[in-house]
C-alpha cells in the first residue's frame, strides 16, 4: 500500500514539509510518480524498524556516592570573590539604589 506524505506524516507525527526534504535527500524511502512522492508502507515499516534499539539495563540511581566537597569550595570562593570587595575598595549601590 502506498501513502502519501499527508498519511506518512501523520502517522509520524512530523511536518509534510520535514518529509520532503527527507524524500529528496534520501533519508527516507520513497517513490516519485508522476512528480508525486509517496511511501511504501512495508518499506517505511523495515525503514523504522531499522531504528530500533537494544534496551538495556537503566543506571542505579542513588547507589553511587558524589564527593561534593570540591565543587562547594569553588561555588564558594566564586562567591567571596564577587561579593566581597578587595582591599582598598569601597562598596558602591546601585545607580537605581535598589540593592
Amino acid at each position: 500500500m502506498l501513502l502519501t506524505v499527508k498519511d506518512l506524516s501523520a502517522r509520524l507525527n512530523i511536518k509534510p514539509s520535514t518529509l520532503y526534504l527527507w524524500a529528496a535527500h534520501g533519508k527516507i524511502p520513497c517513490r516519485k510518480i508522476h512528480g508525486l512522492v509517496r511511501f511504501d508502507q512495508q518499506d517505511i515499516d523495515r525503514w523504522l524498524s531499522s531504528f530500533s534499539t537494544q534496551t538495556s539495563v537503566p543506571p542505579q540511581i542513588g547507589t553511587r556516592r558524589v564527593d561534593h566537597s570540591d565543587l562547594d569550595r569553588v561555588i564558594a570562593r566564586a562567591k567571596r570573590d564577587v561579593y566581597t570587595p578587595g582591599h582598598g575598595e569601597t562598596i558602591t549601590p546601585s545607580p537605581t539604589g535598589k540593592e
